[in-house]
């Protein structure tokens, strides 16, 4: 009887957090419609938390004062000041969570598909850009099922920077064993975070305008499909609706109205058939660039500030201990998209971290010491 209380209770404050992560981006929506749904799935998740409380009462057990944990209030946080669409990935991986974990619990059997719809629902208004370019006629199917979207910036955000900081702590790390002196470490440090950081933001660059020639291309592929087989680009354009849950009847309808104006229809097609954004077309190249660039470079940094204040093996040691710091940080930010405990996650980070600045140290020691000799 514990271990099913202690399951509700880990339900309930799963419920509890989701419901005040969609309230609160329904908050911060500026579209009524999506407000609407944000809304709708604020009050679902509501419900889900008062079945899992009538249970633990049931049992016998006690339901706490409810506090959301720090990843909730985190993404709300960045919902507010980043924008909604900024977090939908995160909260997409949430939904996936949800709905495997209640896989294997029969007391939540009828909440499987509904978490999966809430998950389809949030992959719609993602694709659709920030909601943009939803059919009313899918909104209102989508709105009573409510859901895993491609691309998170916020995770890249972290990672670029754990590339960053690694990636120079090891350099730093590795010239520091070698026993050169302080100028030569900055030097070094410095060639590491430029070059780091220029490598970077031009593979983004290059990646970026890639796919952006490829989607020109397959909008003019698909505008030439438009014009010279219309009915089967019609049909195309029904069965992905009728895939999506609107019934035959509706499915056509809404794809014959669309396809009566080539403008309409290409857009249609080019965002459902292809699920390409055409206002970004993947994003700026440029944009991708200069934020790869600066990620990179604000993780690098960090091993290399004390190098600029003393030397020698305070130096050393104070450069370990920011980059310790820093590699916690960004273990505990990746529990946004884990769930993983924040110690467990920061932890982890720092001890992969030291291990291998320990081994490339070692080897800049060795190689240092046959310089010399």
């Amino acid at each position: 009887m514990e271990t099913s209380i202690k399951r509700y209770l880990a339900n309930w404050k799963d419920e509890k957090n989701s419901a005040k992560l969609y309230s609160f981006i329904a908050e911060n929506e500026k579209d009524s419609r999506l407000k609407e749904v944000y809304n709708r799935l604020a009050a679902s998740e509501v419900r889900h938390a008062d079945r899992w409380e009538k249970l633990i009462k049931e049992k016998g057990g006690t339901v706490p004062n409810f506090k959301a944990t720090w990843r909730t209030n985190t993404l709300c946080w960045l919902a507010k000041h980043f924008g909604v669409e900024i977090v939908l990935p995160t909260v997409m991986g949430i939904e996936d969570t949800g709905t495997n974990s209640y896989k294997d619990q029969p007391e939540a059997a009828d909440f499987v598909a509904e978490e999966r719809s809430h998950s389809n629902l949030l992959k719609q208004i993602s694709k659709s850009g920030k909601g943009k370019g939803l059919e009313g006629g899918i909104i209102a199917k989508l709105e009573g099922r409510h859901r895993s979207a491609g691309g998170n910036a916020l995770r890249a955000a972290v990672l670029g920077a754990s590339d960053g900081l690694l990636s120079n702590f090891n350099l730093i790390m590795g010239v520091a064993g070698a026993a050169v002196g302080n100028k030569i470490i900055m030097l070094t440090g410095f060639a590491g975070l430029l070059a780091g950081a220029i490598s970077m933001a031009l593979g983004e660059w290059i990646s970026v305008q890639s796919s952006r020639e490829l989607y020109l291309q397959q909008i003019e592929t698909e505008r030439f499909e438009i014009e010279n087989a219309p009915e089967e680009e019609l049909e195309e354009l029904a069965l992905i609706y009728q895939a999506r849950g609107l019934d035959e009847d509706s499915s056509r309808l809404l794809a014959t109205r669309l396809m009566a104006n080539p403008d309409t229809a290409l857009d249609a097609l080019v965002r459902d058939e292809l699920g390409i954004n055409p206002e970004e077309l993947g994003g700026s190249a440029w944009e991708a660039a200069i934020t790869s660039f600066i990620l990179f470079a604000v993780g690098a940094i960090i091993p290399l500030i004390p190098f600029i204040f003393t030397s020698g093996y305070l130096a050393i040691g104070l450069s370990a201990g920011c980059s310790a710091i820093g590699l916690f940080l960004l273990g505990a930010a990746i529990t946004l998209f884990t769930n993983k405990p924040i110690f467990y996650s920061g932890m982890r980070q720092v001890m992969f971290g030291f291990i291998a600045a320990g081994a490339v140290f070692l080897v800049g020691h060795l190689i240092g010491v046959q310089l010399v000799n």
